[in-house]
């Protein structure tokens, strides 16, 4: 139970999200296409720090979460790797 807790606690920012309001076409686009639209409308959400630390965590591959593409987020792995 205690887990169950903590887990839904832990996203809770999920309920609030800008992204829950809208649909998944912006954060998960076609390869090439922009990330624009979602990361600006990242950049007005509460819930970024928590969502990338969510992606970050939970090893999401795919879309932008917590206003990093992809690519960010990879980058942001090795860097903090390389950094120890």
């Amino acid at each position: 139970m205690l887990i169950n807790m903590v887990t839904e606690d832990a996203l809770d920012w999920q309920e609030s999200a800008l992204c829950a309001q809208t649909g998944p076409e912006f954060f998960f686009p076609a390869p090439g296409s922009s990330t624009r639209e979602a990361k600006q409308l990242c950049g007005a959400c509460e819930g970024r720090v928590a969502c990338l630390e969510y992606a970050l965590a939970n090893d999401e591959r795919f879309g932008v979460w917590g206003g990093l593409s992809e690519k960010e987020r990879e980058r942001l792995r090795r860097k903090e790797r390389e950094q120890g």
